[in-house]
């Protein structure tokens, strides 16, 4: 019979995986509109909720070309806990994976200069799944095509702030939102300079910052 304490311990061995969601904003009458979609019933990454459009970083992203680079802060901000090869491979992932599931493009290879730095949340050790996540910014005017992608995220559409956090929504995705909230409050100027991320969250074994 299997020793329950070296399950527990083999569980919070698993280390997170990188990855990136980028958050496409819409702004209708002075309301932030996000896009997001809802996971289906058979991902064991969150099922049943609404996440923007992101996944994990492949082999692929540490090498994949593109058309320009990343703002300067951008980078400063994703390389506070990465190298430079590792954060432009989190704007790669998050430029592939906006097309792959929802049809639109930052170009190809795609650009980067609209991409600004939002916020970083890690799964809470002790969970089989567990990520190591980077979420970006990038406003509606960078991207092109028609709503469509691989059916991996139902319902896609654009959600209005208020709509959205008053949804059921998972515990770090509501607090991505209010921290795009804070963001957008800032003068624009200093919404894309170098800024220290507090953590946000130290709840339920997330942290967010």
């Amino acid at each position: 019979m299997p020793d329950d304490s070296l399950l527990s311990v083999k569980r919070q061995t698993v280390r997170a995986k990188h990855a990136a969601s980028l958050i496409v904003l819409r702004i209708v009458d002075q309301e932030p509109h996000m896009l997001m979609g809802m996971r289906g019933a058979k991902h064991r990454f969150m099922p049943n909720r609404l996440v923007f459009p992101g996944g994990r970083v492949d082999r692929a992203d540490l090498i994949a070309p593109f058309a320009t680079p990343l703002p300067e802060a951008t980078e400063r901000a994703l390389r506070k806990k990465a190298n430079e090869k590792l954060a432009r491979a989190l704007a790669a992932a998050a430029a592939r994976e906006l097309l792959e599931e929802t049809g639109l493009s930052l170009g190809s290879p795609p650009h980067l200069g609209g991409m600004h730095y939002l916020a970083r949340a890690v799964t809470p050790p002790g969970l089989p799944i567990r990520f190591n996540a980077r979420f970006l910014v990038v406003e509606e005017r960078h991207v092109s095509g028609e709503l469509g992608g691989d059916g991996e995220l139902d319902g896609l559409r654009f959600y209005g702030m208020t709509e959205a956090l008053a949804l059921e929504l998972a515990l770090p995705t509501r607090r991505v939102l209010e921290r795009l909230q804070l963001w957008l409050a800032m003068p624009e100027a200093d919404r894309h300079a170098q800024f220290e991320t507090p953590v946000l969250l130290r709840d339920r074994g997330w942290i967010m910052e």
